[in-house]
């Protein structure tokens, strides 16, 4: 990126809260941050099973790994003793840092929180229709 080499960067995402927020593998947050200094456009691209439509960002719980994944490599010390390990396994990318979030139902742009309002919608829609059909089916 500093040397102008790339021009965009596409990550995926475990987890894509209603106002945007993407939390995915440890690192993603950097390369957004890094992405929006050399004004690189910083893309998520991730299923809608990726969508939490209920979650408050501030809700999620990060996975924190062992502090032994640090510590040791294959069974030897390599940390001193006594030391403190933050291990996380997943980071926080807030929507001020992406460009767009790429999904089956197209690619969107910021302001996220209404579009991805939108999808519920959509997807609710979907399935109520889904349930009427499957209920009329059932009756007939």
């Amino acid at each position: 990126m500093q040397r102008g080499l790339i021009k965009a960067v596409i990550v995926g995402a475990d987890r894509i809260t209603k106002d945007g927020h993407v939390f995915n593998k440890i690192g993603t947050y950097q390369v957004a941050t890094l992405a929006k200094k050399h004004h690189v456009p910083f893309y998520v691209a991730a299923p809608l099973s990726s969508f939490d439509f209920v979650t408050d960002w501030r809700k999620v719980k990060i996975e924190e790994r062992t502090e032994t994944e640090v510590k040791k490599i294959l069974g030897h010390q390599i940390a001193p003793d006594g030391i403190s390990v933050f291990n996380p396994a997943f980071d926080m990318t807030p929507p001020e840092l992406i460009s767009a979030i790429i999904c089956e139902a197209g690619v969107l742009r910021k302001p996220f929180a209404a579009k991805i309002s939108a999808i519920k919608r959509s997807l609710m829609k979907k399935e109520s229709a889904k349930e009427k059909e499957r209920i009329s089916h059932h009756q007939a």
